[in-house]
C-alpha cells in the first residue's frame, strides 16, 4: 500500500497526512505491508476545493515523483486517500506510480465527494 503523499509545507501546516493514517492502521489489521516514502508530491499545489475537475488535473500534473522505484517495481500498489472527488489526485499518482514502475494500481478511499 501507497499513502497518498502530501507536500511537505502541507505537511507541517497540517501536522499528519490523513492518507498514511488510513495506511498504518489498514497495514495493521490487513498485514499488507505499506511504502510510506514511495511516492513524493514535489510540487506546492493550490488547494484542490475551489477547482473544476480539468483545472484539478493541471494543477496536478507533474505534482508526484516516484521516489523507491525498488519498493514498487513489478508490484501491484493498493494507492490509498481519503476522500475521492473528481479523480485528479489518485489518476496522477497512479499514472506515475505506473510510470514508474508499478505493475499495477488499485485505488481504495475511504469516502466519495459528490
Amino acid at each position: 500500500m501507497v499513502p497518498v503523499p502530501l507536500h511537505i509545507r502541507r505537511l507541517r501546516e497540517r501536522g499528519f497526512n490523513q492518507a498514511l493514517l488510513l495506511v498504518r492502521e489498514l497495514s495493521k489489521r490487513t498485514g499488507i505491508p505499506y511504502e510510506e516514502r514511495a511516492l513524493a508530491k514535489i510540487k506546492d499545489t493550490p488547494v484542490q476545493i475551489a477547482l473544476k475537475k480539468r483545472e484539478r488535473r493541471k494543477n496536478l500534473k507533474g505534482a508526484f515523483q516516484v521516489k523507491d522505484q525498488e519498493a514498487i517495481k513489478g508490484k501491484a500498489v493498493v494507492l490509498v486517500d481519503d476522500v475521492y472527488t473528481t479523480g485528479a489526485t489518485v489518476n496522477e499518482c497512479s499514472r506515475t506510480l505506473l510510470e514508474g514502475g508499478a505493475g499495477k494500481v488499485a485505488i481504495l478511499t475511504v469516502a466519495r465527494a459528490i
